[in-house]
């Protein structure tokens, strides 16, 4: 089945399927109306879902981030929400996704991308733990679920500091940044 679901961006009949995902996969609107807000401000560089059959069961978003004290020409991308519809997880759509949008913020020329997720998922795809870049966020004072993944091979060499989300983000509380993302 995975090859049946195409990967691509999203189109505006999309917007109540990719609620609709976000809703089935964490189980609550929050994530669905966080992608909203995100939306509406234009506050995405990215949103790509996965279609079967013209339904969507996937959805990943990137959105713009910033280090604090790294200069403004320091391009980074966050990663999430990212969600699969539960009837369809654990069939690799998830990991389609992401290998989708690595490989279009690659296209974009940014540094780097991040992610608040899950220690088992993310490293598969090239993300390491992102303070062993010097990377923190305020979402995972541990940093034991924050991820990043170096886009530009010595972009992040010397870029340390605390990595801050849209508005958006901090206005969903901390507990729904997205980080427990659906597969």
């Amino acid at each position: 089945m995975p090859d049946a679901v195409a990967i691509r961006r999203e189109e505006a009949a999309d917007v109540r399927g990719v609620r609709a995902v976000e809703v089935e996969a964490f189980g609550r609107a929050d994530e669905g109306e966080l992608v909203d807000r995100l939306r509406a401000r234009g506050q995405h560089v990215l949103s790509l879902v996965a279609a079967l059959d013209g339904d969507v069961v996937g959805h990943l978003l990137l959105t713009p981030v910033r280090v604090e004290g790294a200069g403004a020409d320091l391009r980074m991308l966050g990663l999430g929400p990212m969600a699969v519809r539960p009837a369809h997880q654990r069939r690799g759509i998830g990991s389609r996704l992401v290998r989708a949008a690595v490989d279009e913020s690659r296209k974009t020329r940014a540094a780097g991308i991040v992610v608040l997720g899950h220690p088992d998922y993310y490293p598969r795809f090239g993300f390491a733990p992102a303070r062993e870049f010097g990377l923190t966020t305020e979402y995972d004072p541990s940093g034991d679920a924050f991820f990043v993944q170096e886009l530009i091979p010595g972009a992040l060499a010397s870029v340390r500091g605390r990595v801050r989300y849209a508005p958006e983000f901090a206005a969903a509380g901390p507990e729904d940044h997205g980080a427990r993302a659906r597969h």
